[in-house]
């Protein structure tokens, strides 16, 4: 039986190449029966390194289209080093994407992919237009903090992994609005993007357990107690699809020491081997 081929969306500039490798490995590894098509949303990657992401792609059951985003559309936008262009395309997605598009799925390039992911891809959205995780759970103040700094009643979403209904969202994204935004609340953003998201998109967006879809893997002892004791490393290994390695401290850095990091360089390991030959 023919399975729907997956489109994934990420955005990210050069810097970002090896740990976006790393995130195919692990997804072609744990979704060995899955093709996908992978969108690129970026500025200025070189037609070298494209070519050879393309090539890796197409190695493991995927085919990457880089989309370079044109700058014009910025022209109104508040720009600056706080405020990169870059941070604008996952929210600037339904309009930057083919409209023949209809659903993505958005993956930050900090994260592991250990389960199948088609049962998020088959998620029913009912009336809303977006689905992603909050790490409510977790952090139950920093979450009421946000809600009384946004001044919104719904929890606040992680936006690493966000899917998205395109032909809906592009009934409700403006780049005017999103700039605005921008504008309008920019004393009030911490996590500029994150924040204009759930400013204007959160009542819009189904909430998904962040134990399987978003699972913040510097958290581990507070999953597990939140879960009685559940949710230990077995239980992730079988049930979480997607580790998200939110925050300064990366596991590709040498000097890593985070539980989950030893699993990451194992994935690591393997792409480097191929590199190798």
């Amino acid at each position: 039986m023919h399975r729907e081929q997956i489109d994934l969306l990420v955005t990210f500039d050069k810097n970002y190449i090896e740990p976006f490798r790393v995130m195919l490995k692990s997804l072609s590894i744990s979704n060995p029966r899955e093709t996908f098509r992978i969108w690129l949303l970026h500025s200025a990657i070189p037609d070298g390194e494209l070519r050879a992401l393309a090539g890796y792609c197409a190695a493991h059951r995927m085919t990457l289209t880089p989309v370079q985003v044109d700058p014009s559309i910025f022209e109104n936008a508040p720009v600056s080093r706080r405020y990169p262009k870059e941070m604008y395309y996952r929210l600037l997605a339904p309009i930057l994407l083919p409209e023949e598009l209809e659903r993505v799925l958005y993956l930050d390039p900090d994260i592991l992919v250990i389960n199948p992911i088609r049962p998020l891809w088959e998620t029913r959205l009912g009336e809303a237009v977006f689905a992603a995780a909050s790490h409510s759970g977790i952090f139950e103040f920093i979450n009421g903090v946000n809600r009384v700094r946004l001044k919104e009643d719904h929890d606040y979403f992680n936006t690493g992994v966000l899917l998205m209904d395109l032909a809906r969202a592009r009934e409700v994204v403006s780049p005017t609005d999103i700039f605005q935004c921008v504008c309008d609340q920019a004393e009030l953003l911490v996590l500029p993007d994150q924040d204009v998201f759930n400013l204007l998109y959160g009542a819009r967006t189904l909430q998904v357990d962040d134990n399987i879809w978003n699972y913040d893997t510097r958290y581990y002892s507070a999953y597990r107690l939140r879960s009685e004791g559940k949710c230990d490393i077995g239980w992730v290994m079988e049930n979480t699809v997607f580790l998200h390695f939110c925050g300064k401290q990366k596991p590709w850095r040498a000097k890593s020491f985070h539980r989950f990091s030893m699993l990451y360089k194992h994935y690591m390991n393997l792409v480097q081997s191929e590199d190798r030959g």
